[in-house]
């Protein structure tokens, strides 16, 4: 009788039990985010990717993260670069990175529908592995100006136990950071950070990465308005 009953309780266990994050990291590549722009986001997110310190964080005792990558812009535009993976050796990482340094700037200009992509952002998340936390962290330069708004949609989809954190590049609107502290980010724990230039986006991203692998510390201010 007890190989049954053990064989039963084997099969509700969570796929991966052990996985502690799963992060989607949404980029934006609309029509504000020019070549060289593409340049910076992309080497800053693969630098990002490969720091050492960043790197630990991943690859830490506490257990394992999933990734998933996709780039938006205009209404009806995401781009899934890198599907779900759990980073559970050096090696899915660096394939991961490859994928970001091989994928090449969208050729037509688009808007910035950053409620579509919180939308793509969530069915994404229904098809995370899962894990203790899921986080869409969703980088951009400017208002949303297509599509559904970011309030509509969060009025009509569930983010029920998601964190939405944000990533403000300030170099073409300057209360950006109010924007995205006051109206993207939500869950618990989110926060914003700040680069006040497109060249300071590497450095941000890193911050943020880190905070988001290292968890939700007691005390810190969910929305930051600062970049420190």
């Amino acid at each position: 009788m007890l190989r049954p009953i053990l064989f039963a309780a084997c099969l509700v266990q969570p796929a991966h039990a052990d996985c502690r994050l799963a992060l989607a990291l949404a980029v934006d590549v609309s029509r504000s985010i020019d070549s060289q722009d593409y340049v910076i986001q992309t080497e800053g997110l693969a630098g990002a990717l490969s720091d050492k310190d960043v790197r630990a964080a991943i690859f830490g005792p506490e257990g394992n993260v999933a990734l998933a990558i996709y780039y938006w812009s205009g209404r009806g535009y995401q781009d899934l670069i890198q599907p779900w993976v759990i980073l559970d050796n050096p090696e899915a990482l660096d394939a991961a990175i490859w994928e970001v340094r091989r994928t090449p700037r969208p050729a037509a200009p688009l808007a910035t529908a950053l409620g579509d992509a919180l939308s793509y952002g969530l069915d994404l998340m229904s098809d995370a592995p899962d894990c203790e936390r899921r986080v869409i962290d969703v980088a951009g330069d400017g208002r949303s100006n297509d599509g559904i708004s970011v309030a509509r949609t969060y009025e009509r989809e569930d983010f029920t136990g998601i964190t939405v954190n944000g990533l403000a590049v300030g170099e073409h609107e300057t209360d950006i950071l109010d924007y995205y502290a006051g109206e993207v980010i939500r869950g618990p724990g989110a926060f914003v950070e700040l680069a006040p230039r497109q060249e300071d986006y590497p450095d941000a991203l890193r911050r943020k990465l880190l905070r988001e692998l290292h968890g939700p510390m007691i005390g810190r201010l969910s929305a930051p308005l600062s970049n420190g």
